[in-house]
């Protein structure tokens, strides 16, 4: 009887007609594949700390300037063309502007919402790119960028580079006084390009500056090239991310073949879901009660005015910085005219960017270490790789002071000169000093490390010994905690050859290999390194301890 039930039962599972959603998701598998990829990729496993949100702020932002961006562009006109204004905002009725500044006013004070989109759109720019920096920054700082993951290290340097520019571009066309000030700086830096900097002017914008086709080349490039690009490399950055498995931290279990977390599927996902918005409210909390870029107290932009207190967003006062603190040199050559005070600067920009962009190919050169990387390092356990990071952010900073200066010498009732020249003194000095305070912090913590391990966490109980000596009471780290201090790897520098072959003749070594071996000292030498403890120490301390 039961036999005989069962059967009737599968027989009428093979006869039951599929629902219209399992055709659907049947029609869908046979021509995409969707059921094969998404097994294999739903349950990929996520390790879970919090420095890894930062990448996700990016892609958030990111998605928040998109939709926000769409919105505007609804109601913005990208045009030069000068019309009379009639609006509602009365102190600049019947004061000739572009299209593109009325527009911009009109979405502010006539378009529903218009004003909360265009904050949200700012603000999550502003943070869009603090969020890469930093996420760059806890990349740089752990050593995530090693092998295999030098591509998306690129892919991620890039997205910062875009995402200032683009920012630029954005805030550029609402064809404000502000605004108009810096494409004047813009124009001025391409114009200190010796020889060509005319004629790319010329054929940016459309003529003399300011000409009346500026602004549109912007929107294009701003909403169409960039974005698009962007958008790409967000997309590759991710599938080498799915592809490469995500990076951790060490710990008990987690091997370079391993990943311990949560699935994507479904608690990784219900939790980045979460998060964007908290981050979408966190943005609309801050764009509504924190005012950016008031284009109607500025007014809209004549090349005979400029603002009294003209600043670009924070992440362009690095180049705006190199502009101010460089003096205003200038030579004549072969009949041309270098503005040295303008193209030193730019060249010296540039040239960040890339030693940026190259710096993991040159630290994977540096230590000769072809093997893969999925366990982050402790900064600490870098000092020179950290060193050189702290070094740079000084750098950063002293001229994003520079880049301020104006307003510093205002506020605080500082000579505007003495700024100056502290910004110039200190862009030589102060990453030198950093560099080498960093270096000895992080020693000192290997040390700290190093006692930790082999003597144990103090208590703070005062014990006194039969013969009078007092001492504090340690407890010994549990075998998890040891794990974590001492999971890393300590290279050793990379040797010359013997100066002669085993005939005896002079060996010939590359500058190249010279340099190499030199750079590795630097890195891993006595002076750069504490050495862990070793098994036999660890030994002997235990048994000591006992």
């Amino acid at each position: 009887m039961s036999t005989h039930s069962s059967a009737e039962g599968a027989s009428a599972d093979r006869n039951r007609q599929p629902n219209p959603g399992e055709r659907i998701a049947d029609w869908a598998d046979g021509r995409l594949g969707i059921y094969s990829l998404a097994k294999s990729n739903l349950r990929k496993i996520f390790p879970d700390h919090w420095s890894f949100m930062l990448g996700e702020i990016c892609l958030y932002t990111f998605v928040i300037i998109i939709l926000t961006g769409v919105y505007l562009t609804l109601f913005f006109t990208p045009s030069m063309n000068e019309v009379v204004y009639h609006g509602t905002y009365t102190p600049l009725n019947n004061i000739r502007m572009s299209e593109a500044y009325k527009t911009t006013l009109d979405i502010s004070f006539d378009v529903r919402a218009g004003l909360l989109m265009r904050q949200v759109h700012h603000w999550a720019a502003i943070v869009f790119v603090a969020a890469m920096f930093v996420h760059m920054m806890r990349v740089l700082f752990t050593g995530a960028f090693r092998k295999p993951r030098e591509v998306n290290w690129l892919f991620g340097f890039l997205l910062l580079f875009l995402g200032q520019f683009d920012g630029f571009m954005g805030y550029s066309l609402p064809d404000d006084l502000l605004s108009g000030t810096g494409i004047r700086f813009l124009e001025g830096a391409v114009l200190s390009v010796p020889i060509v900097g005319s004629y790319l002017t010329m054929f940016a914008y459309g003529g003399q500056f300011p000409g009346t086709v500026i602004i549109p080349r912007l929107f294009t490039v701003h909403i169409l090239l960039i974005p698009g690009i962007m958008a790409g490399l967000v997309v590759a950055h991710l599938i080498l991310v799915f592809y490469h498995k995500h990076t951790q931290f060490a710990g008990p279990g987690r091997t370079e073949k391993n990943v311990i977390g949560m699935p994507l599927m479904p608690v990784y996902m219900a939790k980045a879901g979460g998060f964007f918005f908290v981050v979408f409210g966190a943005l609309a909390l801050i764009s509504a009660i924190a005012q950016v870029n008031p284009i109607w107290a500025y007014g809209p932009y004549r090349s005979d005015q400029v603002t009294t207190d003209a600043q670009p967003d924070w992440y362009m006062g690095f180049s705006e910085g190199l502009i101010r603190i460089m003096p205003g040199w200038e030579i004549h050559f072969l009949g041309h005219t270098l503005e040295l005070g303008v193209f030193i600067p730019l060249v010296v920009f540039i040239l960040v960017l890339v030693a940026i962009a190259v710096y993991p190919f040159v630290e994977s050169w540096v230590t000769a270490d072809k093997r893969e990387h999925h366990l982050l390092d402790r900064p600490r356990n870098a000092p020179v790789r950290t060193a050189l990071a702290t070094a740079w952010l000084a750098l950063y900073l002293i001229l994003l002071l520079g880049g301020g200066n104006d307003l510093v010498a205002t506020h605080f009732q500082l000579s505007i000169n003495a700024i100056t020249w502290i910004v110039r003194i200190g862009f030589f000095v102060l990453p030198v000093i950093v560099f080498v305070a960093t270096k000895r912090i992080c020693l000192g913590l290997q040390r700290r490390d190093r006692d930790k391990v082999l003597h144990g966490r103090e208590t703070g109980v005062i014990k006194r010994l039969p013969h009078g000596e007092f001492i504090e009471v340690h407890e010994r780290l549990p075998q998890e905690r040891i794990y974590e201090l001492t999971a890393h790897d300590q290279l050793q520098p990379l040797e010359l050859p013997p100066a002669e072959d085993r005939t005896g003749i002079p060996r010939k070594v590359p500058f190249s290999e010279k340099l190499r071996a030199k750079l590795s000292s630097v890195y891993f030498g006595e002076h750069s390194q504490v050495p862990k403890p070793t098994a036999e120490e660890l030994e002997e301390s235990t048994s000591q301890h006992h």
